[in-house]
């Protein structure tokens, strides 16, 4: 193979490469402690296992996972831009996660209320698809961890299963 040749084949591999990255659609699932995983490796928990559902269904995906444990509404809002990439077409959106922490920080419900409405509005503005989450809503038992608020790895392959379809409806209508 000639030298021209193979600058021409490394050539088109970047080029092609750069086509699939820019084909691949991004999903930020932004929250609290059970977005990040609490008390599971990484890769167990949702949106790990999300983006596993998604590709073995065909979706050209990333999710992010931007969980950060413990913050409440003021905090979310406050890294909020930052943690939403320019190019996102959907984000989870941990409501519950948010809310309980704003209670166990003693903000005021209607604070929480209203910092939840401005992150809708922002990502409206910029024509991304949200998809609402309250992880221990209608959670057996038994996929949630001692401590009664955090899933186990079970209850985040769980809910990665139920969110599936709707973000696949949020991929969909985002294109």
């Amino acid at each position: 193979m000639t030298m021209r040749r193979i600058v021409a084949t490394a050539s088109l591999g970047l080029w092609l490469a750069g086509l699939a990255a820019t084909a691949q659609a991004q999903v930020v699932a932004f929250g609290a402690s059970n977005v990040a995983g609490r008390g599971v490796s990484r890769v167990e928990a949702f949106p790990a296992q999300l983006e596993g559902i998604l590709r073995a269904q065909g979706y050209a995906v990333a999710v992010t996972n931007a969980g950060v444990s413990g913050d409440g509404s003021r905090q979310m809002l406050a890294r909020f831009d930052a943690a939403i990439p320019a190019g996102t077409r959907v984000v989870i959106l941990d409501i519950g996660g948010g809310m309980w922490n704003d209670a166990r920080l003693h903000v005021d419900y209607a604070v929480g209320v209203a910092d939840f409405t401005t992150m809708k509005a922002k990502l409206r503005a910029r024509a991304i698809a949200i998809v609402d989450l309250d992880t221990n809503r209608d959670m057996p038992p038994q996929f949630i961890q001692p401590d009664h608020i955090h899933l186990t790895a079970e209850g985040h392959r769980l809910l990665a299963e139920r969110l599936a379809p709707q973000v696949i409806a949020a991929l969909n209508e985002t294109k």
